[in-house]
């Protein structure tokens, strides 16, 4: 049998981390491992001071790995309470067809099928069975004048998926139709141990106000003097953080800012800390954060929001009130003071991961809606 050619359209660039860049690799790994040929088109954005003017944000350095065909270098464009890096060169529409033209993919994946240009523009040319995934949770103002625009292309859609009841909500409010829900998947490491953990608390976000690192920033101060623990922030810009921690007049002491992380450090990072914190104030489509790391046998501490509820259970998470300092440095404190009750945690909300939200198990669900639509 020959083997399924799948491509893989991202409408975000490969240099900065985000969930949906995140989701996609795993999910082209995955896809493989199950015999596929995958490649992934995206955008780019190579080190240098051009990007540098572009993206106040700390990417990744380097060339894009083989199977990664880029379309174009990305700007920032507020959407629906963050800053995502889309494309929306002209060019890349060029290079899109071609890619396309070149290919010859059996079944084309889009993500957030209805950002400009990458998808949009695939949407329009492309002749292969479609498949659409919407990740974002909100009411997406920017549909305003996105669908009569073009949301007639979501019709050329074979299959749309949603990653959560709310991100099909979202999308069902301006694109009505049928939607069946796949959840992320998330790297789950072979071995994870909850206890012999560093006295660390983990935060993973970029640094956008609905991610709510600054509610945490004010909050460590208290944590540190009741713990001792040291925070390890991931993800967001180290320069921006420490400017944020400058006007709270927040101290750092116990707080290494790390900026962006490779899959394989990051997963190090949680395989030694303790919690995980995660104060988001909203406007999240699923928890995919504490889902990566409940895969490592870390406990979660994080904000009782939409989204984080479907993935957050009283045996694997401990939730506050969105923006309750007081109660996030009580909800820490206790959880590391409390060493039987963390571990117990952190090995159920492993078991968790490994039954609900592994790629194994989500690629294959995804190669079964691929084989239907290209039958």
């Amino acid at each position: 049998m020959t083997p399924m050619k799948l491509g893989i359209v991202v409408p975000y660039s490969w240099s900065f981390w985000g969930g949906v860049v995140e989701h996609a690799e795993l999910q082209a790994d995955a896809l493989r491992r199950l015999g596929c040929e995958v490649k992934t088109i995206m955008g780019n954005d190579p080190p240098g001071q051009f990007t540098r003017v572009l993206h106040p944000r700390h990417g990744r350095h380097g060339n894009p790995p083989p199977d990664v065909i880029p379309i174009g270098r990305s700007v920032i464009v507020p959407a629906n309470g963050t800053l995502p890096n889309i494309i929306l060169s002209p060019r890349s529409v060029f290079r899109i067809r071609d890619a396309l033209k070149r290919e010859r993919f059996d079944v084309v994946h889009l993500h957030e099928p209805m950002t400009p240009t990458p998808c949009i523009a695939t949407l329009a040319m492309c002749t292969a069975p479609m498949v659409g995934t919407f990740h974002a949770n909100g009411d997406l103002g920017w549909m305003t004048f996105g669908k009569p625009a073009w949301g007639f292309l979501a019709e050329r859609l074979d299959r749309r998926i949603a990653v959560s009841e709310r991100a099909r909500d979202s999308a069902a409010r301006w694109l009505p139709g049928d939607y069946e829900i796949v959840p992320n998947g998330v790297l789950i490491p072979p071995e994870a141990d909850p206890g012999g953990r560093d006295n660390t608390v983990v935060f993973a976000g970029r640094h956008e106000a609905r991610k709510g690192l600054h509610v945490l920033l004010r909050a460590w101060p208290r944590i540190r003097e009741r713990t001792g623990a040291t925070l390890r922030v991931c993800g967001a810009d180290p320069l921006r953080v420490r400017l944020l921690m400058t006007r709270q007049r927040i101290p750092d002491d116990g707080i290494d800012t790390l900026g962006f992380l490779p899959q394989d450090e990051y997963t190090a990072e949680l395989l030694r800390a303790k919690v995980l914190v995660a104060p988001s104030l909203g406007g999240e489509s699923f928890g995919i954060v504490l889902v990566r790391a409940l895969a490592c046998a870390t406990p979660v501490v994080a904000s009782d929001i939409d989204g984080y509820r479907d993935v957050m259970t009283p045996e694997t998470a401990v939730a506050f009130p969105p923006g309750d300092e007081d109660a996030l440095v009580d909800a820490v404190a206790s959880l590391l003071g409390d060493e039987p009750r963390r571990e117990a945690l952190g090995a159920a909300g492993r078991r968790l991961a490994q039954e609900q939200y592994s790629w194994d198990s989500v690629g294959r669900r995804l190669l079964d809606i691929y084989n239907s639509v290209a039958a």
